[in-house]
């Protein structure tokens, strides 16, 4: 999972060096906190938060039926 996120953020920005997911689980959920440029942050979250709900989208139906709900955090 961690993979396709950082894919996706990859291919939006300009710096994909400076992009970083880093993973947390807890009993119920699991948090992906995506780490950007500062400069790039517009284009993860885009207009009116569309790209990011669709990561969000993406990740949540690639995580499939597990019982731990998944969120993406953009920093």
């Amino acid at each position: 999972m961690k993979e396709l996120i950082e894919w996706i953020a990859v291919s939006l920005v300009d710096h994909p060096d400076q992009v970083t997911v880093t993973e947390r689980k807890t009993e119920e959920r699991v948090v992906y906190e995506l780490s950007v440029a500062k400069e790039d942050l517009g284009k993860v979250i885009g207009r009116q938060g569309r790209i990011a709900k669709a990561i969000r989208t993406v990740v949540n139906v690639a995580h499939g039926k597990e019982k731990r709900r998944v969120w993406v955090e953009i920093k």
